[in-house]
C-alpha cells in the first residue's frame, strides 16, 4: 500500500476542505434543519452550492457526471465533506442515494440509468433502498425477507412492509426488495407516486442528519413492470452484496469526518479552558483523552484505507469492510464520547456542534448491520478457515 497522495488527490481534498469551511458550515444553524433531517429546500440550495464548485456526486462515474473517484480517493474525499454534518447531503454522497448510485452504474439497464440514475446524479432527485422489515420479517437476517412480489402479467405485484427506510420522505423512487415466486429475492424500482406504495408514518430517531429521514412503508398490490426489475429476477442478495460492501465503508469514511470535527471542537476548547490554574489540555485526565482520541482516529483511518485498497483491488471486500464497519463505528464512538466530556456542560448542549454528533452517530453501530452480527460472521469466516487448514 502507498499512503502518498497524488497531487490532484491533494488539490481535490484541498478543495472540499475549504468548501465546507466557507460554504457549508455556516448553514449549521440554518432553521430549515427538522428532527427528520434537512429540509427539501435546504437540500437544494447546499446541492446547488456544491454543483458550482464542481463537486457534487464525485463517486459518480465520469460518464454519468461524476470524478470517477477510485475507493481510496473516496475515503479522503468522504471524510473531508463530512467535517459538517450537511457536508455529504450538500455533496450527493449520503446515504442511502450514494450507494444506490453505485448499485444502479453496475446493475441497471441503460432505460433505467436515463430514467433515474442520471437525475439522481445531478442531484435532481433523491432514492431511498426498502429491504428492512418489521418482525417478522427481514432484519440482520436477509433470509426472514417477508415482502413479496407477484407476476401479473407484464407486471409484479408486490405486497408488504419496510421500516426504517432512510431518505424515504421526498424520495422519487425506490429500490424495493422482494422475494418472488421461485422462493429467491429480487429487486425492483419504483416511482414512488405509483398507486400501492404508502408511506405509513415517519419514525423519530435520534439522528436528524440523513434527509428525508427514516419511514416506514407499506405496498398494497403495488404494480411494477417487469423491465422495472433491477438486474436479473432472483438475484436480489447477489446485487445486496455490490452495494453492502462499499456502502459499508462510505459510512465509516463520513463519520470519520464527524468524529474529527468532534476533536477539533475538543481539542480547541481544551486549550483555551482555564481550570484550577491551567489550560484543561495541561491536565492530565483531559490530555490522555485527546490523545486516546488520535489514535483512535489513526486507527479508524488506516482500517478504511485498507479495505478501500483491497476494493481498489477488484476484491468483493466483505471481511475487511465488516472489519473496517466495526472497528471504525465503535472508535469513533469513543473519539466522540470523549470529545463530550472534555466539553464539560458545553458538550451536551446546543452550544457546540459535538451534541449533534453524539446523537448522529450512535446509529453507526447498528447501521448496515449490527456490529454484532459482523463479529458473528468473522467468527464463522475464522471457524471455517482454522477447520479447513486442520483436514
Amino acid at each position: 500500500m502507498n499512503f502518498a497522495l497524488s497531487d490532484d488527490l491533494l488539490d481535490l481534498q484541498a478543495r472540499v476542505r475549504e468548501f465546507i469551511a466557507t460554504e457549508i458550515i455556516p448553514l449549521e444553524n440554518d432553521p430549515r434543519q427538522t428532527p427528520h433531517g434537512p429540509s427539501g429546500e435546504l437540500r437544494q440550495e447546499l446541492v446547488a452550492k456544491a454543483r458550482a464548485r464542481g463537486l457534487l456526486t464525485p463517486h459518480a462515474s465520469r460518464e454519468m457526471g461524476g470524478l470517477g473517484l477510485s475507493h481510496t480517493a473516496k475515503a479522503i474525499v468522504f471524510e473531508e465533506a463530512a467535517y459538517s454534518p450537511l457536508g455529504p447531503t450538500a455533496m450527493n454522497i449520503h446515504a442511502p442515494d450514494e450507494g444506490n448510485i453505485h448499485l444502479m452504474e453496475v446493475v441497471a439497464t441503460e432505460e433505467q440509468k436515463d430514467r433515474w440514475l442520471r437525475p439522481l446524479v445531478q442531484g435532481h432527485i433523491r432514492s431511498c433502498f426498502a429491504m428492512t422489515e418489521p418482525a417478522p420479517g427481514a432484519g440482520s437476517d436477509p433470509s426472514m425477507l417477508a415482502t413479496t412480489a407477484v407476476r401479473d402479467g407484464d407486471d409484479y405485484l408486490i405486497n408488504g412492509r419496510k421500516w426504517l427506510i432512510t431518505g424515504a420522505e421526498g424520495a422519487s423512487f425506490a429500490i424495493i426488495m422482494a422475494r418472488t415466486e421461485d422462493g429467491n429475492a429480487t429487486m425492483f424500482l419504483t416511482d414512488t407516486d405509483r398507486p400501492g406504495f404508502i408511506l405509513e408514518r415517519m419514525m423519530d430517531s435520534l439522528d436528524s442528519c440523513f434527509t428525508g429521514g427514516h419511514a416506514v412503508l407499506r405496498f398494497e398490490n403495488l404494480r411494477v413492470p417487469a423491465s422495472d426489475v433491477l438486474g436479473e429476477v432472483g438475484k436480489g442478495f447477489r446485487y445486496a452484496q455490490v452495494r453492502l460492501a462499499p456502502a459499508r465503508l462510505t459510512h465509516c469514511m463520513r463519520w470519520l469526518g464527524q468524529a474529527r470535527r468532534a476533536h477539533d471542537v475538543a481539542c480547541a476548547y481544551a486549550g483555551r479552558r482555564q481550570s484550577f490554574g491551567k489550560v484543561l489540555g495541561e491536565h492530565q485526565g483531559v490530555g490522555f483523552m485527546l490523545a486516546d482520541n488520535e489514535m483512535d482516529l489513526l486507527t479508524t483511518r488506516l482500517a478504511i484505507w485498507h479495505c478501500a485498497w483491497v476494493l481498489d483491488q477488484g476484491e468483493r471486500g466483505n471481511s475487511e469492510s465488516s472489519m473496517a464497519k466495526v472497528i471504525s463505528s465503535e472508535s469513533i464512538w469513543r473519539v466522540i464520547d470523549r470529545s463530550v466530556q472534555v466539553l464539560g456542560g458545553q458538550g451536551v448542549t446546543s452550544e457546540a456542534i459535538v451534541d449533534r454528533i453524539f446523537r448522529d452517530a450512535r446509529g453507526f453501530r447498528i447501521y448496515d448491520g449490527p456490529n454484532e452480527v459482523h463479529r458473528m460472521s468473522l467468527a464463522r469466516k475464522i471457524l471455517a478457515r482454522v477447520q479447513g487448514g486442520a483436514q
